[in-house]
This record gives structure tokens, sequence and C-alpha cells, in this order.
């Protein structure tokens, strides 16, 4: 089971479009796929249409440690494509898993209960920085950051999204690595020379990064 955040420190950037769409995708290609909406803005959890909405979700298996996949797993009209719904309406996970012993491994330990049944998971996350987010980093195998060919976006990019990798690094000497983590450039103009300029300064900042990082650009249509 490979499981894959989409992340990024600055909102607006189409994190929730790009997982929605690539959990469809790859439904459709015939994988079993699982997505979690861990975004207190619980977007993903309306974007496709459920045939079965579990009565718990996001909150009880972060708070509670609930297994039951009966009931965290909400089934949508997509076929191999199901998803854990946001229900933090409250806003509580943040502060429960800061002051938690394990709050940013949990979601990590708590990952293999659905290894038997699905062959990839997709974590959704909020655009900012948080314990929720640094969690999700660190349960990944792979990271996708859609960023805009914008200056600040870009500026964002690099200090907030590049530097939450730096800071989680030293998790390496628990045995856990950050995840590879690949820039998709996203909603690209098709003629615009301050977006080719940024294109190009934000391959040459991972160009910069070594050995946990590629450049995964989107043509532009």
């Amino acid at each position: 089971m490979q499981v894959i955040s989409v992340i990024s420190t600055k909102g607006g950037v189409g994190k929730t479009t790009v997982a929605a769409n690539l959990g469809g995708f790859i439904a459709d290609a015939g994988l079993r796929v699982l997505l979690l909406d861990l975004d207190m803005q619980p977007t993903l959890s309306s974007y496709y249409e459920l045939t079965r909405r579990a009565p718990c979700g996001i909150y009880e298996l972060l708070a509670c440690n609930e297994r039951d996949i009966a009931r965290l797993v909400s089934r949508t009209v997509i076929d191999r494509l199901d998803v854990i719904l946001s229900n933090d309406e409250h806003r509580q996970l943040n502060t429960l898993l800061l002051h938690a012993p394990d709050g940013r491994l949990r979601l990590r330990h708590l990952l293999p209960v659905f290894q038997p049944h699905y062959d990839l998971v997709l974590l959704d996350t909020q655009g900012a920085r948080s314990v929720l987010l640094e969690m999700a980093v660190l349960a990944s195998e792979q990271a996708v950051s859609p960023v805009t060919p914008e200056i600040l976006a870009a500026r964002e990019m690099r200090r907030g999204t590049l530097q939450l990798i730096d800071d989680i690094a030293p998790y390496r000497h628990l045995g856990i690595n950050p995840p590879h983590l690949h820039l998709l450039l996203n909603r690209v103009p098709a003629v615009s020379a301050n977006a080719k300029l940024i294109q190009q300064t934000l391959r040459l900042i991972f160009r910069e990064q070594e050995g946990v990082m590629s450049c995964e650009p989107r043509s532009p249509r």
C-alpha cells in the first residue's frame, strides 16, 4: 500500500482538486483507493457523492484510535474509491495531537489497518503549517505539492513547504525518512512571461535540494 500526501503551507493552490482527481483516476484504472480528508474545511468530503456514509470519520480515527473500517470508511459512487470524512467540527484535533506523546506519528501507526483493503491512500491536508500537516507528511512515502506560477506561491513554497521537509528531517533518527517531494505546477497559463520565469525559478530551487526532492511540472495547456 502506497501513501501519498498532497501538501502545501499555502491555501488556494489546488490541493483538494489534485487529491480528488488523482484518486478518481487511479480508482478508475483499477486500484483500490482511500481518500483521507485531513482539512478542517472538509471540501474533499463533499467532492464525490456517497453511496454509504460511515458513522465515524477522521476525528474518531485520530482522537479515539478507531480501527473498525466499517465505522470509518464511506463509499463513493466511484467503484474502488472510498473516503474517510473530515468531521472535526470543533477543530480540536490540532490541539489534541499537539499535546499527545505520539501526535505527529499517530496516523503513521494507524495506517497499517487499511493495508489489506487498499492499494493507495491519498491524504488531503490543510493549507497551513500545523501538527496535522506534519503528521500527514510523516505518514507518507511520497508527497505532492501543487504550486501556482505566482510570486507569492513560489515564496511560500520555499519558506513553508520546503522548510517543513527540512524540519522533520530529525525523524530519520527514528528510522522515518521524509517523503520524496514532487512539485506539481498547477493552473499554468498558456501565455505568461511572468509564469515562465517563476517556473524556471522553481526548477532552480528544486535543483538546490539534494536527495529527497524531484520536480514534476505539469505541461501548460
